[in-house]
């Protein structure tokens, strides 16, 4: 132990002279938080619209006030042709438009189909998907209106629907994406913070020369390792800290679940991230290589992890390779504890497995690393 308190004191002195990394370290979390807290956001909303009205009608503009009222919609363009429109959403100005035939009040009012063309700009598939969805609830939802004031001469309200299905969304009711995406930022921030500063630990040692110094003392290569280690684990929960801070005072997230659980877990997350990053130190030749690796690394865990996309939609071979993934388990550990409020008892596999990512990562990089110069 007195070894390793040497090294732990050698790691902080040294720490605390690289004031531009501190700050660095300090300051990214908020402004990643921040940024892609706004920026990131699955809910769209707000699609600017064009609308091409032959029937100039009180049917049609009833229509379009209906797509306008969900939101989604936002009519900012009148065309005077088909061909404008389609211009209009070619050009990019627009990503929907709407075409109303000029016998669409003639259609309604005699009990015939009526049908209304919506052209969408599917270049975006998540606008896309959104406007799609969308267009086809207004569509059901005023067929069923006409149907009902047709079949009940005292109003639809007289007439229920034949299945009433009611939908309960638990967790997260009022779909905020922020209370989606911002605690998988914060797992990401960590990890890549994490992984990057390690990743250049025993490079820079080496590129500075004073490995030489560390080579020629009694220290084992795991007390190296730990102790390259466990003055950062404090640097993570000051990212921590500050992530939750803004994360409850800025985006409203709310803490279900308890917090003295989430700071004991995210240890095991810090922990693996770190020796994934000394890992990636004891192969790389030069800080650059480290840097580079890291960047290779932290791909796979904003796209395989389940932060942008499900799990559940990717091939087996992806799956697997996500579960080699420390953001993977620490997404569900965040969410869960966050939003669900579950404890340990639901959360015991994604523990077993950072654990175990944490052993394996460690002892690769106390086997790969020898106390000699290359």
């Amino acid at each position: 132990m007195r070894r390793l308190r040497a090294l732990l004191v050698k790691e902080f002195i040294q720490m605390g002279r690289d004031r531009l990394t501190l700050a660095i370290m300090g300051l990214l979390p908020v402004i990643q938080l921040l940024i892609f807290g706004f920026a990131i956001n699955t809910e769209v909303r707000h699609l600017p619209t064009a609308v091409f009205d032959q029937s100039v009608s009180a049917e049609s503009r009833e229509l379009i006030r209906a797509f306008q009222a969900t939101g989604y919609f936002d009519v900012r363009r009148g065309a005077k042709s088909l061909p404008e429109m389609n211009a209009l959403i070619q050009s990019g100005r627009v990503k929907v438009g709407i075409a109303i035939p000029p016998d669409f009040q003639e259609r309604l009012r005699s009990g015939r189909q009526a049908a209304v063309q919506v052209i969408v700009d599917a270049s975006d598939s998540m606008s896309a998907a959104s406007a799609i969805s969308t267009a086809q609830m207004i569509g059901l939802v005023r067929s069923q209106q006409i149907l009902f004031q047709k079949l009940s001469p005292g109003g639809s309200e007289n007439l229920p629907l034949p299945v009433d299905v009611r939908i309960r969304p638990w967790y997260n009711p009022d779909r905020v994406s922020s209370f989606y995406m911002v605690p998988g930022i914060l797992a990401i921030v960590l990890a890549m913070t994490m992984m990057m500063i390690t990743s250049m630990a025993i490079v820079r040692e080496r590129e500075r020369g004073t490995l030489e110094q560390l080579i020629v003392t009694p220290l084992k290569n795991w007390e190296l390792m730990v102790g390259k280690i466990l003055p950062y684990v404090a640097v993570g929960y000051m990212q921590l800290t500050l992530g939750l801070l803004i994360g409850i005072l800025v985006f409203r997230i709310p803490v279900r679940g308890s917090l003295g659980l989430y700071y004991g877990l995210t240890s095991l997350h810090i922990l693996a991230s770190l020796a994934w990053g000394l890992l990636i130190s004891s192969v790389a030749k030069t800080q650059m290589q480290a840097m580079q690796m890291s960047f290779f690394a932290l791909m796979p865990s904003i796209l395989l992890s389940g932060f942008l996309f499900p799990r559940e939609a990717m091939p087996v071979f992806f799956r697997a390779v996500s579960n080699l993934l420390p953001v993977t388990f620490f997404l569900q550990i965040s969410r869960g504890i966050l939003l669900k409020g579950v404890g340990l008892s639901a959360l015991w596999p994604q523990v077993l497995a950072l654990f175990g990512l944490l052993v394996l990562f460690l002892g690769l990089s106390i086997l790969k690393f020898r106390k000699t110069i290359a």
